[in-house]
């Protein structure tokens, strides 16, 4: 007998998991082609049911991806920092990183029209087209050549507004430890995140 796909589940609902002390997202996705599970910042577990996929097979894969959910929130649990910590730091950053980009820009010859601190979920820094670059705070978390690099790319930018060959010849150039800081942030940078 085959299962008649489920209707009538709502497009965001949450539910108990299987840990009675933990919740669970559950999401429908039209697009998805398999069930994923993702544990976000805050340590919120969420599920995403495919086209045609059932809550119980939802239900099923959360928990045979218990473990791997206890790492993640592990992980995620390591690099909360306690509410003043995070705001010193948030501070430290306000000073220290527009400083520190203004002073690699003047040696590159490069202008930046604004410098702002933000808390972005998934980057490091932004440039805009008027010469505005963002940066996450939490660059103050990490090695100084590391946090160079990632302002040595966002000041590339201001030159190149893409990630050509082009572009990439020119970080080269102004920091040729690039491919290093590239690697350090793929193996740490979830922790410092």
């Amino acid at each position: 007998m085959t299962e008649k796909p489920q209707l009538a589940l709502p497009f965001e609902t949450v539910a108990s998991s299987p840990t009675p002390d933990d919740q669970i997202r559950f999401v429908r996705h039209q697009r998805a082609r398999r069930y994923l599970i993702r544990v976000d910042r805050d340590g919120q577990v969420r599920v995403t049911i495919p086209r045609g996929g059932s809550r119980r097979e939802a239900e099923a894969f959360a928990r045979r991806s218990q473990a791997w959910v206890a790492r993640q929130r592990a992980s995620v649990a390591a690099r909360m920092l306690p509410p003043e910590d995070e705001a010193q730091l948030k501070g430290l950053a306000r000073v220290m990183l527009p400083e520190r980009l203004l002073a690699l820009a003047a040696i590159h010859g490069l202008t930046v029209s604004r410098v702002s601190i933000r808390n972005p979920k998934g980057r490091w820094g932004s440039c805009s087209r008027t010469g505005s670059i963002s940066l996450n705070w939490r660059l103050v978390r990490m090695p100084d050549w590391v946090r160079d690099y990632v302002l040595i790319h966002e000041l590339m930018h201001l030159k190149q507004m893409n990630h050509s060959p082009a572009f990439w010849a020119l970080v080269a150039a102004a920091y040729p430890r690039f491919e290093e800081a590239r690697a350090w942030l793929r193996a740490n940078g979830a922790q410092v995140g």
